[in-house]
């Protein structure tokens, strides 16, 4: 195995098991804003579970923060190369992911964990507010930064190969990381919604918190209908066309088209073959992949051997599959979450007659992880071979004295690491999810007169 083949891996893994966590608190924030909400306007068990979710929202915190931090070291250990050429760039966002975005994300959820008592409700609705506000804004800066690697602007490079920031305004307003940070957003509430959703079918199946199990549901279902549309359209149609335009390689590689045609099919399923240039065994829509990405039925799509091989991603076939992946599990979502809307919206998603639904939504719930991590997957071997599209490539970029031995032996160690911090995990979220939500033993204090009341039963 060559050093550079070890960097990779080594980052690959700790960014994919990072990225478990925030993918959920981002989604998370958004859902607890709108139980808030409920709760304010006088839902009661609404309270309750906002309150619920706030501790899974919390141990999820901390865990992405344990996980997050070594990544920037990474970069540094790992790939000093690419820091020292884009460090003036990049160091931008990711500093002020740090200083601004997850300091307000985790003063204030101080706040909303444990201020609750001596707090009125609207003054605690707004807490949430701004844990949702920081953990969105930390989300942006990282995009901003991925953003920069797929479609770099508001740069200069050196005679030395140096990058550096000719305008602020033009790297934070990159056209690529608007509609990069949509689909990722929109993504994470997807995850939130089916964690949500799929505790609600738990204590429904099991006969405990019914109440509760039925706001989960009905929160989780009713905005995981419309963040997997909208994963779809507009915001994942609208990164293919960004591909089509800027990253044409990428774009041909992750469909399987190897030859230019005028009206090119849309593969649904098949097995590309590299060798050969061509995908085995299709299943295709005629014209349908022009129409989708020009809205024409005619109109050309560049095949990958219109380009050099040399300018190919290096593992089509992996692409290929992650995208195809990542596309099948969105369809998925779409149905599930609409017949249970469907039902929902009917009053019968809580009858015994839904019960193997309610099986399927709680069985889903890993899924949104596969589909989150397969469009990762896909942004980050689609850009290969270049670390910095078009200014530097991959093999550029990595620390060239550190060994390959010394890459994994720090990477067993991180697996070993990340083994217990699962196991810790798995204990604490299942402590939570065992004791369930709970009233507040003193209610917060009313916003018209400050005082206390008793809580609830």
């Amino acid at each position: 195995m060559t050093a550079l083949t070890a960097h990779r891996l080594h980052f690959a893994f700790s960014i994919v098991y990072h990225y478990l966590f925030p993918q959920l608190t981002m989604g998370l924030g958004l859902l607890i804003v709108i139980l808030k909400v409920k709760s304010v306007r006088g839902d009661a068990v609404a309270g309750d579970a906002a309150r619920f979710w706030g501790r899974v929202f919390g141990l999820t915190f901390v865990m992405g923060v344990v996980t997050g931090i070594p990544l920037e070291f990474q970069i540094g250990a790992g790939w000093s190369r690419f820091a020292h050429a884009t460090g003036g760039v990049i160091g931008q966002t990711l500093a002020m992911e740090g200083v601004i975005a997850f300091f307000l994300e985790s003063t204030f959820l101080y706040l909303f964990l444990f201020g609750e008592k001596w707090m009125a409700p609207r003054t605690h609705l707004a807490m949430a507010v701004v844990v949702m506000a920081g953990s969105w804004l930390s989300g942006y800066f990282i995009v901003t930064t991925n953003a920069f690697m797929q479609h770099p602007v508001g740069h200069v490079v050196g005679d030395d190969g140096v990058v550096r920031l000719a305008s602020l305004a033009d790297y934070l307003g990159n056209p690529w990381a608007w509609v990069q940070y949509s689909h990722t957003m929109t993504g994470s509430v997807v995850t939130a919604s089916f964690v949500m959703a799929a505790a609600g079918a738990f204590y429904l199946l099991q006969g405990r918190h019914v109440e509760h199990a039925k706001t989960f549901l009905r929160v989780g279902v009713g905005v995981g209908v419309v963040a997997s549309i909208m994963m779809a359209l507009p915001t994942g149609d609208l990164h293919a066309r960004l591909l089509a335009k800027h990253q044409p390689i990428t774009f041909a590689a992750m469909e399987g088209h190897f030859h230019t045609e005028d009206g090119a099919a849309l593969t649904l399923i098949g097995q590309p073959d590299v060798e050969q240039l061509r995908v085995d065994n299709p299943i295709r829509i005629p014209r349908a992949l022009s129409f989708m990405t020009h809205q024409r039925w005619d109109a050309r799509i560049e095949g990958l051997t219109s380009f050099d091989r040399d300018e190919w991603p290096d593992n089509v076939p992996l692409l290929y599959y992650a995208y195809h992946v990542m596309v099948g599990l969105g369809t998925i979502f779409i149905a599930l979450m609409g017949t249970s809307a469907a039902l929902l919206r009917k009053g019968r998603l809580f009858g015994p007659r839904a019960r193997p639904l309610l099986w399927a939504l709680m069985l889903a719930s890993p899924l949104p992880y596969v589909a989150n991590t397969a469009g990762w997957m896909t942004a980050e071997l689609g850009r290969q071979p270049w670390l910095v599209y078009g200014i530097m490539r991959t093999e550029k970029g990595y620390s060239a004295n550190v060994s390959a031995g010394n890459a994994l032996f720090t990477l067993l160690g991180f697996m070993g690491i990340y083994v217990l911090l699962s196991l810790l995990f798995a204990f604490v979220a299942y402590r939570i999810v065992s004791d369930g939500p709970k009233p507040l033993a003193t209610s917060p204090p009313s916003a018209a007169n400050g005082e206390p009341s008793e809580g609830h039963a």
